[in-house]
């Protein structure tokens, strides 16, 4: 199950408890409405985002993350290190968006005994070329929930698993491409490939939990 901070649907959050595994975004605001378990916390490891994360201790000790078992860092250094350039020149506003925090995200999974995984730059290179087939518009970076979404399908699910997303409403930063990723989702829908979590819920899959 992988939970976006989007909307989730009404008693959705039974349904994402009784998963194998829980992936949650950044400070996992999916949490209440969107069930408790959390297995996996995935984060943007640059820029302004990861500096929040990691300043004090709120994060860090937040219900999802002292859950999970492991820390996804979702931007590959050296992808953002190659973009710096490019970027000062067409968004300066975005000056700290490459900073990397990789190493201290690595830091804290080592103290405090959890897993940590980079995201390939591979995968975001590949879902660029996918998202190619919808025309988006000029964006910076696909986003978090799409490059996870990516990885899960790359590999991370096992042919038969059933990959189900919920509280992706794809919208957001007004650099994702977000119109194009949906349609991306719908298509991987199409094929089987994964499922959304309905908008309505009824009592049969309530009683299957």
């Amino acid at each position: 199950m992988i939970v976006g901070n989007g909307g989730i649907p009404a008693r959705g959050g039974a349904l994402i408890d009784a998963a194998d595994v829980v992936i949650r975004f950044n400070d996992c605001r999916s949490i209440g409405a969107g069930g408790t378990k959390t297995d996996v916390v995935a984060v943007c490891n640059t820029g302004r985002p990861a500096r929040a994360m990691l300043d004090g201790d709120g994060w860090k000790t937040s219900d999802g993350v002292r859950q999970a078992r492991e820390i996804w860092s979702v931007r590959a250094g050296e992808k953002f290190a190659g973009m710096r350039a490019e970027l000062a020149r067409s968004h300066p506003d975005l000056d700290d968006f490459c900073d990397d925090y990789t190493a201290s995200f690595e830091n804290f999974t080592e103290k405090t005994g959890r897993l940590h995984r980079v995201i390939p730059a591979t995968v975001h290179e590949q879902l660029d070329r996918d998202l190619e087939r919808f025309a988006p518009e000029p964006y910076v970076v696909p986003s978090s929930g799409m490059i996870v979404i990516a990885q899960i399908l790359a590999g991370f699910a096992a042919r038969d698993d059933d990959v189900v997303l919920t509280g992706f409403d794809h919208v957001g930063w007004e650099w994702h491409p977000f119109a194009a990723e949906r349609r991306l989702v719908d298509s991987l829908v199409a094929e089987g490939r994964l499922r959304r979590l309905s908008s309505s819920l009824s009592a049969d899959m309530l009683e299957e939990i």
